[in-house]
């Protein structure tokens, strides 16, 4: 990026972050969270979480200040949309508590990104993905995930993220936003091991799993 145009970028960048993080705050007193399913993950493992694009907000909205504990057992690694106008949810993950950010997305060296993810899983690190992102359709399971974890040998981890009262956007994934005085609830699901032999089924497990 030429230096003419690089404050800006970053005034940009940490500015909406630091913004983002604070209207989270202010929202989050009037949230209530209801977890279940916590109970079957291990501190001994790291794992792939998995959910739909479209609950990306109500996720952001109970995570602030800082990633809940089952996402605080082992260190994480997101994989990150390169374009530009993408640094405030980098500044607003790194808030929260993402140790480190794989640049890569579909269409935007995709594969590169996601070899180095499974580099990060085979060390111990844990992540989030969304299957159906960047660009949908929505809630259509892609099978990069279930590679990621068949090369990686960690488990996915499905996960179902509701609101009692939100409004949707008219984004193509109809993102759900969190209204004030709403409970969100999060539903664990129990591990899915992907291997060569199993590889069909646990894509049609995973689908279901996620609702």
């Amino acid at each position: 990026m030429p230096l003419p145009l690089r404050i800006p970028y970053l005034i940009y960048g940490y500015g909406l972050g630091f913004l983002w993080f604070a209207y989270l705050l202010v929202l989050r007193l009037t949230v209530s969270v209801r977890v279940t399913g916590d109970q079957q993950l291990s501190a001994d493992s790291n794992y792939i979480f998995c959910q739909w694009h479209e609950s990306g907000p109500l996720s952001l909205q109970w995570w602030a200040p800082r990633l809940p504990a089952y996402l605080r057992q082992r260190p994480q690694v997101w994989m990150q949309h390169p374009a530009w106008y993408t640094k405030p949810v980098a500044v607003l993950l790194s808030l929260i508590g993402v140790q480190r950010l794989v640049l890569g997305s579909t269409g935007h060296n995709g594969r590169r990104a996601a070899d180095e993810l499974v580099t990060y899983l085979k060390g111990g690190y844990s992540t989030l993905v969304v299957p159906d992102g960047p660009s949908g359709p929505a809630r259509t399971l892609r099978k990069g995930v279930l590679h990621m974890a068949l090369q990686s040998r960690v488990p996915i981890i499905p996960l179902r993220v509701v609101a009692t009262r939100s409004f949707r956007t008219r984004s193509w994934d109809r993102k759900m936003q969190p209204v004030p005085f709403s409970t969100i609830d999060v539903v664990i699901g129990s591990p899915i091991v992907v291997t060569t032999s199993t590889f069909e089924a646990t894509f049609e497990a995973l689908t279901q799993a996620l609702g």
